[in-house]
């Protein structure tokens, strides 16, 4: 993705946090020859060698899978994002989006049996944590178990390159950047909130 000089984001831990924070991401590669994108939760973990990988698994129905593993894929996750319109500056200017995100480039390989297994557990442990009567893997029966990975098709990216975009207004002088921060903060829309909390802890390092 084109990212401006001013806003490479390149902060290991705060783009490992906001893949955890929002996993649910878009697969992208080509079938047929045509681009092709599946929605879905991956998980970031590392493998026996140690090296950055995303797990997850897709509908055996989705023949995007049958085309994986012969070149590179692109994984996309997006954090919080608003807009900023340019009602908010001392000067005239025109509107703009302020966002993170994050590219990732990897190879894929097909995960199955206990690999698959650990992958569904670890998926399902991670999202029922924190919720009343929680589901586990586990607790399922092993007849519905077996039938429902007859349906699935697990998959681990291994992570080539990693391209990270924090847009949020680094180009503003001090004064036009709390003036967003302000409106953002004022704003009834939970993300608009969130873009005003990663601006403010920019503007204290």
């Amino acid at each position: 993705m084109y990212i401006h000089p001013i806003n490479r984001w390149e902060n290991e831990d705060e783009i490992i946090n906001l893949i955890q924070q929002n996993p649910f991401a878009t697969l992208v590669s080509k079938v047929d020859g045509k681009p092709w994108a599946t929605h879905l939760p991956l998980l970031l973990s590392k493998d026996k060698n140690g090296d950055a990988v995303l797990s997850g698994h897709v509908a055996k129905a989705n023949q995007q899978w049958k085309h994986l593993g012969e070149e590179e894929v692109l994984v996309l996750f997006q954090g919080p994002h608003a807009y900023i319109s340019s009602s908010w500056y001392n000067h005239e200017n025109v509107p703009t989006w302020n966002y993170l995100a994050v590219h990732i480039y990897g190879n894929i390989r097909i995960i199955e049996g206990d690999e698959l297994m650990e992958h569904l557990k670890s998926l399902v442990d991670t999202f029922e944590e924190g919720r009343s009567n929680p589901v586990t893997v586990e607790g399922m029966s092993e007849k519905y178990l077996n039938s429902q990975l007859k349906g699935l098709i697990g998959i681990e990216i291994k992570i080539n390159e990693v391209h990270a975009s924090a847009k949020l207004s680094q180009n503003r002088d001090e004064t036009n950047y709390q003036y967003i921060i302000n409106h953002l903060e004022e704003s009834p829309y939970p993300l608009d909130q969130e873009v005003a909390k990663e601006m403010v802890k920019r503007k204290k390092k």
